[in-house]
């Protein structure tokens, strides 16, 4: 067996191999080594990390950092990042289970999305920037010295990324950049932001989404205000709305060309809906683990109520779309990592896990009765947080648009 140590941890894991007899086709439903190897590894940090220590970020909304900062000591927050570089040079689906293990812990979104960031972020970076902007932007990130936030989406335009009015004006050797950004993560603990802004004007390109740069840049508090949003679910990860004025950003923080941005930015869209799908797909495993252990326990009229089938049944069916969806993750995760086409799969990953996820929540809920209303009990934190991937990000309205269009050739609908 080949074997390999993970970057910059004590942690030694198999190499990836492949496991086929000559002249036939094998479709193998169980994790790899690595994938195990992983998992163990990632379940052994959270075991550090309590339910009584989730519940209580969830009440005081301070960031995880503790919990960061021992993902980052052993090497995992540049799990997908090349190891030239720093990083563990795995894939998506090495990173997905990392994800999924996260949420189902028990550590859900609040903990998922205080690193979710640093596994899929800079993939722009690591794809189209140059050697010397690798070296400069991809280490601190895998080690964990610096946290990034990715700054896209704007009060006027949300979904529709060719409205963007952000603009980054070019002045000699630097670009001055103005404008707002709303529900952005992380951004009150971010050294560095990911930002898309307009160079050109709209009118100017073949298509709406030309005279769109991307830039990896500090985010200097003196022209960058952030605002944090008070919001349902996930209080330990801050939403924030960002304001800019007159940021200055060097040249050399722009990644690729100038104008091209947005084709850059899609290089990292299916990766990240398949790492929301394993999150999602973790948060509803952890509530029906939850639900059902309930069931086990609680009597009521002289039974357990798991004895009873309005019980059971709803609980099963959350199992089998938990099931579904994950073999739909684990595709689209399988065809990134070897370069096949992946984005009718990644979006229908993220449809089902998180249509899957919501509703394992909510089934643990009414499997408590009156308790699931109680945060003692955990299952409104994993309901609140839930909400998420069924917004974020991308709603799953515009998800079975690309489906109907892109794999059903149906005409476009908006």
């Amino acid at each position: 067996m080949h074997w390999k140590r993970l970057a910059g941890s004590s942690l030694i894991i198999p190499k990836r191999k492949t496991r086929a007899r000559p002249g036939v086709a094998v479709i193998d439903f169980a994790p790899s080594e690595l994938q195990q190897s992983v998992r163990a590894a990632i379940e052994k940090i959270c075991a550090r990390f309590g339910d009584d220590y989730w519940l209580k970020r969830d009440s005081d909304g301070e960031f995880p950092e503790d919990f960061f900062r021992a993902l980052a000591a052993d090497g995992w927050l540049g799990v997908c990042i090349p190891e030239a570089y720093g990083g563990s040079g795995l894939g998506i689906g090495e990173a997905a289970v990392m994800m999924h293990t996260i949420t189902a812990s028990g550590a859900g979104l609040s903990g998922a999305s205080a690193v979710h960031m640093n596994i899929f972020g800079l993939n722009p970076v690591a794809v189209y920037g140059t050697d010397e902007q690798k070296r400069r932007m991809l280490p601190p990130i895998a080690t964990g010295k610096e946290k990034a936030c990715f700054a896209v989406t704007e009060p006027n335009a949300g979904l529709e990324t060719a409205k963007l009015q952000t603009r980054a004006e070019r002045r000699g050797d630097i670009y001055v950049i103005t404008g707002a950004k709303i529900w952005i993560s992380t951004a009150q603990v971010a050294d560095k932001m990911l930002i898309l802004a307009r160079t050109a004007p709209i009118e100017a390109g073949r298509k709406p989404t030309e005279g769109l740069s991307l830039f990896y840049t500090a985010l200097d508090r003196r022209f960058v205000e952030v605002r944090k949003i008070e919001k349902m679910g996930r209080k330990a990860v801050d939403s924030n709305q960002v304001f800019i004025d007159g940021l200055q950003v060097p040249v050399e923080d722009r990644i690729g060309e100038d104008g091209r941005g947005f084709e850059y930015i899609l290089h990292g869209f299916n990766p990240e809906r398949i790492l929301v799908a394993a999150e999602a797909i973790g948060l509803g495993r952890a509530a029906l683990a939850r639900a059902t252990s309930y069931a086990k326990e609680r009597v009521v009229f002289g039974r357990p109520i798991g004895q009873n089938q309005a019980i059971q049944h709803p609980l099963a069916e959350c199992w089998m779309e938990l099931e579904a969806a994950d073999l739909m993750m684990l595709k689209a995760a399988w065809q990134y990592d070897r370069g096949l086409p992946c984005a009718p799969a990644a979006n229908a990953a993220k449809y089902l896990a998180a249509e899957a996820g919501f509703k394992a929540c909510q089934t643990a809920i009414s499997t408590h009765g009156g308790y699931g209303y109680a945060k003692e009990y955990h299952v409104e934190r994993y309901f609140r947080e839930a909400m998420i991937p069924k917004l974020a990000p991308v709603s799953p309205q515009l998800i079975l648009c690309f489906i109907a269009e892109r794999v059903l050739g149906l005409p476009k609908s908006y």
